[in-house]
């Protein structure tokens, strides 16, 4: 299983036409073959066909359904900022590990600067938060723990810009 540190993109050319599929198929990944080709103007067979080249190269790592957190009792967006004195590749693993286990983390990211860590999470509220605290650092130590809450998402998305800059 590939980790949140061990994932390396490869990087394949992609063109015009590729782009714009990935536009397509990022804003509704439920469009038909024969929808998307028709949308950049290609046959159903050269777009399926780009389409696998794009999967294959790992452009296109899945295709995913966006729910509204709060129909799932998740209405509460957490940003969790941590910092550690353990820089062992052995805590990293651990870290990995916790991170893995606890499904409300949604993103991980390592940092540069001031802090070493900071997690995005979802949750019911802060009871269930402090949950999450709870199972987090029980699994792992940390050096300091902050977490701040979402009160307005001004914007949220997973779609990436796709044009040429």
């Amino acid at each position: 299983m590939i980790g949140i540190w061990d994932y390396v993109p490869i990087m394949v050319e992609i063109d015009d036409l590729d782009r714009e599929l990935l536009r397509h198929m990022q804003m509704d990944a439920s469009l038909s073959m024969d929808d998307l080709a028709d949308r950049v103007a290609l046959s159903r067979n050269a777009c399926w066909r780009r389409i696998k080249q794009m999967e294959t190269a790992g452009i296109i790592q899945g295709r995913r359904l966006k729910i509204d957190p709060a129909a799932l009792g998740l209405g509460l967006s957490v940003i969790v900022l941590i910092r550690t004195n353990a820089h062992t590749a052995e805590w990293v693993d651990q870290f990995q590990r916790a991170v893995d286990a606890i499904p409300e983390i949604l993103g991980a990211h390592r940092m540069t600067g001031d802090l070493d860590y900071v997690l995005r999470l979802r949750v019911s509220d802060v009871a269930d938060y402090d949950r999450v605290y709870q199972r987090l650092i029980r699994r792992v130590n940390v050096s300091d723990i902050s977490a701040s809450f979402v009160m307005e998402d001004l914007k949220d998305t997973t779609i990436l810009p796709t044009h040429r800059r």
